[in-house]
Order: structure tokens, then C-alpha cells, then sequence
């Protein structure tokens, strides 16, 4: 029993390591593999065990075994590795605090008088279980510091769902959760990801962080498959501003419900596959849409519908760290909505796509240190196309602005990440920026 508890203990700080210090030899995948198939044998005799101690003195002690919290284990993890579930590892108490934040520095290359700090968000997250197959989790979030009617911070609950696994790998889920989509939005803390800002192609054009209320399931088939699908709220464009630049930043992004008074006459789809049979590699894809009118009497765009297609991988073979993600969103029917919007700058638009290839490398590690110099590339466009306008009254479509990022993440406690990058703009060289950032997650 010594030596199993031992193996737990090591798979646990496995899967709790940043993801700049897992991009290790493939072979420690296997042992990885090896260590929570051990785990699992151990958990489950820890169950037998509370259960014959709950029979003989209901809730006389504490259960003995002990993790980081689940919202830890998400995160800090690297995306090729299997989802680790909050149900399947035990707590050391019945509620368990998890927190993640970020305090970030922009300086514009042209204009030294634009360089801000900003305290762009923070985070708590509280997870409560009431049994070894039910909980809750609930994470709330806080940007720009102060959030206030005159100023430009914001709060916000993040998630807040129950969360029922019903064996064989199969769990099911309802309340505010975020989209299962691409490689960021369930796995956004400042240490899972390089660089200093979330991706342009996973903010502009996937609305990080997405979350929509409704109901979800998730499991797993053959082998290294995992499902997940749902249905859930969805965008309203009744929203949209065509005055605003707020859709040309984020086409979806301006159209979100949250979960706050969300319109749900018209309910959206999504699913998601993705496969890890192969050490350190990750390949997988999702789809979401839905009607986005909600029958709203007098609304020009009743019958539009969202649709939004994702694929992504990501391998680390040995110190590399590769990663590449294409996302294509369309809203069809917009021709009568975007012919009320004449005269403004920002109509609908029906396409909308971006793309990103990136590559770090698993440089130096010292003790506590860890750094992973990175590079990526992204080329996206809020505005691709637009639906046909009689002559004369339409908007040209954009450029696709293009974005190389060179950069560095150095990690100097398990949890606790610096940050420095470069980031040059093909289309608008105004916005080229040197950025520093401190992140930590726990």
C-alpha cells in the first residue's frame, strides 16, 4: 500500500506541472500513463475504505486521500493529455479553492505615450463535492482591476455547473460551462499558454473565454477518444451594433449572452472529438451553432444562424511544444438585417477565420526554473466576407491581419510564470508592441 501511495503521489505532481516544464521525452509519457493507471487502483481503495469507515461513524473524519484541486489539474497540464475529471480525484475536504490572475505591460513600438499595465484579470475558483461522483464548480472573475459604472473593469461568474460522472467514463453536466473549443478556451490560466496575451485567432475569432448555460455530456470510446457534446444557449444578434467597432474586434464576441438574462428561444448544438492514442499528441476538432434571432418580432435577421468550425493538434516530441488551430465562423442570413444598417461602418458580417501555427522548445530547466522560448504565427480576419448588397451600399471586406509573435515564458515556481514577447503586425504597424506579463495558477 506505501509504494501505490507513493506512485498516486507522483502521478498528481505530473499532471499538476506547468505546461512549460511537461514538454519532457516521449517516454515519460508512457510513464505518466503507467503512474494513473496506479493512481486509480490506489483511489479506489481509498474509496472502499471511506465508504466501510462512513457505514461504521457517518462523517466522523476526514477522507483521507489528498490532491490538488481539479481546476488545477485542467489547467496547468499540457492540452495533449487526457481531461483530467475533478470527479475522479478524490479531495482532500468537501470544498477545495482553486485561483489563477494576470498583471500584464504593453508597450507600443511607435507610440511610447500608448504603454499601459494593466491588471487584466483574476480569478477564484470554488469547487464543492458532495459525493465522489457529484460536485459543483463555480469560478468568478474580475478584469481591469476595478469594476465600477465609471470605469472599464468588469465582474463576471465564469462557470457555475453540476457535474454528475455516471461510470464507464461517461459525465454529465448542467449550468454555465465553457465551450469545449479549440486549445484555449478550457485551458486559458497564464500558464497554459505562451506569451504575454491570449492568441488573436482564440480572442477575435473563438470568443475566449466562450461559455454558454444549458446541458452537456462527455466520454470516452477506444482508444484515446473523447467525446463531448451538448445542448445550450447561443449567440443574439439582436445585439449587434453596427455603429461600433465592437464586432470588427470580435464578431461573436459582440453577440454573446453569458449567461446573463440569455435569450433561449432558439437553442444551439455543439460537439466536439478529440484523440490522444498517441503519446504526446493531441488531434481533435468542434462545431457549434444555432439560430441566433430568438423569434424577436420586427428583427430583419430572424432566421440567421451562428456556425462555428475549429480544428487543432498539438504535439511534443521530446523539448518541442508544436501547436496549429484553424477556426471558421459563419452567420448566414444577414442580407435584410445588414440592408437596415446602411450608413454605418460595421454590418454583419458572413464569414469570418483565422489560423495559427506556434512552436516553443523546452530550452532550460534549474530547481524551480523552467524557460521555453516560443514563436508563433496568426493570420485572421473579423470581417472576411460579407452578404451581397445592391450596388453602392455595401462595405468592403478587410485584409486578413497577419501576426508573428517571438517570445519567452519562464516559469520560476511550479504555478508562477514571467513573461516577454515581440509582436509585429503586417496590416496596422501601429499596434507592434513589446509585452511583459506575470502569471500564476493554483
Amino acid at each position: 500500500m506505501k509504494q501505490r501511495v507513493i506512485s498516486a503521489a507522483l502521478a498528481a505532481a505530473f499532471l499538476a506541472a506547468p505546461v512549460a516544464a511537461m514538454a519532457q521525452q516521449t517516454d515519460l509519457a508512457k510513464r505518466v500513463e503507467q503512474l494513473a493507471a496506479e493512481l486509480e487502483q490506489v483511489k479506489a481503495e481509498l474509496a472502499a475504505q471511506r465508504a466501510q469507515a462512513a457505514a461504521a461513524a457517518p462523517r466522523a473524519e476526514a477522507p483521507a486521500a489528498s490532491t490538488a484541486p481539479a481546476a488545477l489539474a485542467a489547467t496547468s497540464q499540457p492540452a495533449v493529455a487526457a481531461p483530467v475529471s475533478m470527479a475522479s480525484v478524490a479531495p482532500a475536504s468537501d470544498t477545495v479553492f482553486s485561483g489563477y490572475g494576470e498583471v500584464n505591460y504593453n508597450h507600443p513600438v511607435r507610440n511610447a505615450s500608448g504603454a499601459q499595465t494593466d491588471l487584466r484579470r483574476a480569478v477564484i475558483g470554488i469547487q464543492h463535492r458532495f459525493d465522489d461522483k457529484t460536485k459543483v464548480v463555480a469560478e468568478f472573475e474580475w478584469e481591469h482591476a476595478i469594476a465600477s459604472a465609471t470605469d472599464s473593469g468588469e465582474s463576471a461568474i465564469e462557470q457555475l455547473y453540476v457535474e454528475r460522472e455516471f461510470g464507464a467514463g461517461l459525465r454529465g453536466k448542467a449550468g454555465l460551462y465553457l465551450m469545449p473549443v479549440g486549445l484555449l478556451n478550457q485551458n486559458h490560466e497564464p500558464t497554459a499558454y505562451y506569451g504575454v496575451e491570449r492568441n488573436f485567432v482564440e480572442t477575435a475569432i473563438i470568443p475566449t473565454t466562450w461559455r454558454e448555460a444549458g446541458v452537456g455530456l462527455s466520454g470516452e470510446f477506444g482508444d484515446g477518444f473523447t467525446w463531448d457534446t451538448g445542448l445550450t444557449t447561443g449567440f443574439d444578434l439582436t445585439k449587434w451594433d453596427p455603429a461600433s467597432d465592437e464586432g470588427r474586434e470580435s464578431p461573436l464576441g459582440a453577440i454573446h449572452q453569458e449567461g446573463q438574462l440569455a435569450k433561449s428561444r432558439d437553442l444551439s448544438l455543439h460537439g466536439a472529438l478529440n484523440w490522444r492514442g498517441y503519446p504526446g499528441l493531441l488531434v481533435g476538432g468542434s462545431v457549434f451553432t444555432g439560430k441566433a434571432g430568438h423569434a424577436t418580432p420586427g428583427f430583419a435577421g430572424d432566421d440567421a444562424r451562428v456556425t462555428m468550425t475549429e480544428l487543432h493538434t498539438r504535439y511534443t516530441p521530446g523539448a518541442w511544444d508544436l501547436s496549429a488551430l484553424w477556426a471558421y465562423g459563419h452567420i448566414s442570413n444577414t442580407e435584410a438585417l445588414n440592408a437596415t444598417f446602411v450608413g454605418n461602418p460595421v454590418p454583419v458580417p458572413s464569414s469570418f477565420a483565422g489560423w495559427y501555427l506556434q512552436a516553443a522548445y523546452h530550452l532550460w530547466q534549474n530547481a524551480d526554473y523552467a524557460l521555453s522560448p516560443f514563436a508563433r504565427f496568426e493570420s485572421f480576419n473579423t470581417a472576411r466576407t460579407y452578404a451581397s448588397q445592391p450596388a453602392g451600399l455595401g462595405v468592403p471586406t478587410t485584409p486578413y491581419e497577419r501576426v508573428a509573435t517571438v517570445g519567452a515564458n519562464l516559469m520560476v515556481a511550479q504555478g508562477v510564470v514571467l513573461k516577454a514577447d515581440y509582436q509585429k503586425f503586417r496590416q496596422d504597424k501601429s499596434l507592434d508592441r513589446v509585452n511583459l506579463g506575470v502569471g500564476f495558477s493554483y
